[in-house]
């Protein structure tokens, strides 16, 4: 099924935001429970032109990203992404996030992509291990109101 990549619109904004809520412990990704996230992605100008949504040939939502430089004229971004709850866990993930960084690639000088996940999400380290992306660091990050331990992962080109 073709898929197509454009600016995300305040409608689908609106629907990640309010509408997209994922089965436990996944949860965790739901817009609505950390602020600052469901501000950003609510609000045009905090959401600049960084967002974009991902959509299939029947124009419905498949997923969105972000995607930021990392640092200033050196071609490494980090990418946030999140694939709509109704197709998580059914071995999609691969060619979404492939799209990503094929689009990612031709739109930006990509040198190196950073992904940051939850320790606990070991489902899409698996699909970003199978990508090629490697463990780069732990951290701890402060979100959803408290502080969780997370894993940086990287991909250099």
């Amino acid at each position: 099924m073709a898929q197509t990549i454009t600016t995300l619109s305040q409608e689908n904004a609106l629907k990640i935001a309010n509408e997209w809520h994922y089965a436990a412990p996944y949860y965790f990704y739901d817009m609505q429970n950390d602020i600052e996230d469901y501000e950003e992605i609510i609000n045009p100008s905090l959401r600049q032109n960084n967002y974009y949504q991902v959509t299939n040939d029947k124009n419905d939502l498949v997923g969105f990203f972000v995607i930021e430089p990392a640092d200033k004229n050196k071609g490494k971004y980090e990418i946030g992404l999140g694939m709509n709850p109704s197709i998580t866990g059914k071995g999609k993930g691969i060619d979404f996030l492939n799209l990503i960084i094929n689009f990612s690639q031709s739109k930006f000088c990509v040198l190196e992509i950073i992904l940051d996940v939850a320790q606990f999400n070991v489902r899409a380290q698996k699909v970003y291990q199978k990508a090629g992306f490697k463990i780069s660091r732990h951290h701890e990050q402060k979100t959803n109101g408290t502080t969780y331990n997370f894993v940086e992962m990287t991909k250099t080109y």
